[in-house]
Protein backbone atom coordinates (compact mmCIF):
# COMPACT_ATOMS: atom_id res chain seq x y z
CA UNK A 1 0.00 0.00 0.00
CA UNK A 2 1.23 3.66 -0.76
CA UNK A 3 2.14 5.95 2.03
CA UNK A 4 -0.36 8.91 0.40
CA UNK A 5 -3.15 6.02 0.23
CA UNK A 6 -2.33 4.78 4.25
CA UNK A 7 -2.88 8.59 5.24
CA UNK A 8 -5.89 8.89 3.36
CA UNK A 9 -7.24 6.15 5.31
CA UNK A 10 -6.19 7.60 8.64
CA UNK A 11 -7.75 10.66 7.49
CA UNK A 12 -10.85 8.96 6.70
CA UNK A 13 -10.88 7.05 10.23
CA UNK A 14 -10.61 10.80 11.69
CA UNK A 15 -13.62 11.71 9.74
CA UNK A 16 -15.55 8.68 10.66
CA UNK A 17 -14.79 9.10 14.85
CA UNK A 18 -15.63 12.78 14.48
CA UNK A 19 -18.98 11.83 12.46
CA UNK A 20 -19.66 8.99 15.34
CA UNK A 21 -19.25 11.32 18.25
CA UNK A 22 -21.45 14.11 15.97
CA UNK A 23 -24.20 11.88 16.18
CA UNK A 24 -24.36 10.31 19.46
CA UNK A 25 -24.50 13.99 20.86
CA UNK A 26 -27.46 14.69 18.56
CA UNK A 27 -28.99 11.33 19.95
CA UNK A 28 -28.32 11.74 23.62
CA UNK A 29 -28.42 15.57 23.89
CA UNK A 30 -30.78 16.65 21.01
CA UNK A 31 -27.89 19.29 20.06
CA UNK A 32 -25.28 19.77 17.59
CA UNK A 33 -21.66 19.87 18.47
CA UNK A 34 -21.56 23.76 17.45
CA UNK A 35 -24.89 24.24 19.69
CA UNK A 36 -23.20 23.02 22.85
CA UNK A 37 -20.22 24.93 22.37
CA UNK A 38 -22.20 28.41 21.94
CA UNK A 39 -23.94 27.19 24.64
CA UNK A 40 -21.05 26.19 26.65
CA UNK A 41 -19.51 29.88 25.73
CA UNK A 42 -22.84 31.28 27.05
CA UNK A 43 -22.80 29.47 30.63
CA UNK A 44 -19.15 30.66 31.08
CA UNK A 45 -19.28 33.81 30.11
CA UNK A 46 -21.85 36.95 32.55
CA UNK A 47 -24.39 37.70 29.71
CA UNK A 48 -22.43 37.76 26.69
CA UNK A 49 -23.40 39.61 23.16
CA UNK A 50 -23.14 37.23 20.13
CA UNK A 51 -20.32 38.35 19.04
CA UNK A 52 -18.35 37.74 21.81
CA UNK A 53 -19.57 34.39 21.77
CA UNK A 54 -18.62 34.22 17.82
CA UNK A 55 -15.06 35.45 18.80
CA UNK A 56 -14.29 33.10 21.77
CA UNK A 57 -15.50 29.90 19.64
CA UNK A 58 -13.86 31.39 16.06
CA UNK A 59 -16.96 31.40 14.20
CA UNK A 60 -18.34 34.27 11.93
CA UNK A 61 -21.68 36.34 14.01
CA UNK A 62 -23.60 35.32 11.56
CA UNK A 63 -23.11 31.48 12.07
CA UNK A 64 -23.90 31.65 15.69
CA UNK A 65 -26.30 33.95 15.43
CA UNK A 66 -27.99 31.24 13.20
CA UNK A 67 -27.63 28.83 16.23
CA UNK A 68 -28.62 31.09 19.16
CA UNK A 69 -31.94 31.54 16.99
CA UNK A 70 -32.65 27.70 17.47
CA UNK A 71 -31.57 27.47 20.36
CA UNK A 72 -34.00 30.17 21.56
CA UNK A 73 -36.52 28.44 19.30
CA UNK A 74 -36.31 25.42 21.60
CA UNK A 75 -36.42 27.68 24.87
CA UNK A 76 -32.79 26.66 25.99
CA UNK A 77 -31.53 30.53 25.42
CA UNK A 78 -32.87 34.00 26.33
CA UNK A 79 -32.54 36.94 25.01
CA UNK A 80 -32.35 39.92 27.14
CA UNK A 81 -32.01 43.54 25.57
CA UNK A 82 -29.81 46.12 27.72
CA UNK A 83 -31.82 48.62 29.96
CA UNK A 84 -28.75 50.98 29.43
CA UNK A 85 -27.94 50.25 25.63
CA UNK A 86 -30.87 48.85 23.84
CA UNK A 87 -29.08 47.74 21.06
CA UNK A 88 -27.17 45.20 22.72
CA UNK A 89 -28.53 41.83 23.26
CA UNK A 90 -27.26 39.61 26.18
CA UNK A 91 -27.53 35.72 26.06
CA UNK A 92 -28.27 33.33 28.98
CA UNK A 93 -28.94 29.87 29.36
CA UNK A 94 -32.91 28.86 29.90
CA UNK A 95 -32.91 26.87 33.06
CA UNK A 96 -33.81 23.78 30.56
CA UNK A 97 -30.55 25.14 28.74
CA UNK A 98 -29.11 25.03 32.09
CA UNK A 99 -30.01 21.27 32.27
CA UNK A 100 -29.27 20.51 28.77
CA UNK A 101 -26.03 21.38 29.06
CA UNK A 102 -24.89 20.10 32.59
CA UNK A 103 -25.97 16.73 30.92
CA UNK A 104 -24.77 16.80 27.52
CA UNK A 105 -21.84 14.48 26.78
CA UNK A 106 -18.42 15.59 26.46
CA UNK A 107 -17.36 16.60 23.42
CA UNK A 108 -14.80 14.54 21.31
CA UNK A 109 -12.00 17.39 21.61
CA UNK A 110 -11.62 17.00 25.29
CA UNK A 111 -10.64 13.55 25.38
CA UNK A 112 -8.24 14.70 22.44
CA UNK A 113 -7.18 17.61 23.83
CA UNK A 114 -5.93 15.95 27.21
CA UNK A 115 -3.69 13.56 25.23
CA UNK A 116 -2.15 16.21 23.11
CA UNK A 117 -0.97 18.01 25.92
CA UNK A 118 0.69 14.60 27.74
CA UNK A 119 2.72 14.59 24.51
CA UNK A 120 6.17 16.29 24.44
CA UNK A 121 6.22 19.73 23.22
CA UNK A 122 8.24 18.86 20.01
CA UNK A 123 5.83 16.09 19.51
CA UNK A 124 2.92 18.55 19.83
CA UNK A 125 4.44 20.90 17.45
CA UNK A 126 5.25 18.14 14.62
CA UNK A 127 1.84 17.29 14.58
CA UNK A 128 0.22 20.58 14.02
CA UNK A 129 2.90 21.26 11.02
CA UNK A 130 1.70 18.03 9.67
CA UNK A 131 -1.35 18.84 10.14
CA UNK A 132 -1.34 22.65 9.29
CA UNK A 133 0.34 21.34 6.07
CA UNK A 134 -2.42 18.51 4.84
CA UNK A 135 -4.91 21.45 5.40
CA UNK A 136 -2.79 23.38 3.13
CA UNK A 137 -2.63 20.31 0.41
CA UNK A 138 -6.67 20.47 0.48
CA UNK A 139 -6.62 24.04 -0.45
CA UNK A 140 -8.73 24.20 3.28
CA UNK A 141 -6.18 26.39 5.01
CA UNK A 142 -8.71 29.43 4.96
CA UNK A 143 -11.96 27.71 5.51
CA UNK A 144 -14.30 28.97 8.52
CA UNK A 145 -13.64 26.34 11.59
CA UNK A 146 -14.14 26.09 15.29
CA UNK A 147 -12.28 24.72 17.65
CA UNK A 148 -15.10 21.69 17.92
CA UNK A 149 -14.28 18.03 16.43
CA UNK A 150 -18.13 18.08 14.72
CA UNK A 151 -18.57 17.33 11.04
CA UNK A 152 -21.34 19.33 8.77
CA UNK A 153 -21.88 22.80 7.60
CA UNK A 154 -20.64 24.92 10.33
CA UNK A 155 -20.26 27.99 8.19
CA UNK A 156 -23.01 28.53 5.69
CA UNK A 157 -26.23 30.13 8.12
CA UNK A 158 -28.47 30.28 5.16
CA UNK A 159 -28.33 26.46 4.28
CA UNK A 160 -31.24 25.63 7.62
CA UNK A 161 -32.34 22.63 5.76
CA UNK A 162 -29.98 20.60 5.16
CA UNK A 163 -30.49 17.27 7.61
CA UNK A 164 -26.83 17.00 7.77
CA UNK A 165 -26.07 20.67 9.14
CA UNK A 166 -24.47 20.95 12.61
CA UNK A 167 -25.13 24.28 13.26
Amino acid sequence: MEKYEQLLISLRRIIRAIDIHSKQLSKFAGLTGPQLMVMHQISQLDGPLAKQVADEINLSPATVTNIIDRLESRGLVIRIRSQSDKRKVHLYLSEQGKKVHKDAPRALQEHFIKRYQALNEWEQSQLLSAVERIAYMMDAEDLDAAPVLVVGNIHNPDNQDNSNDSD
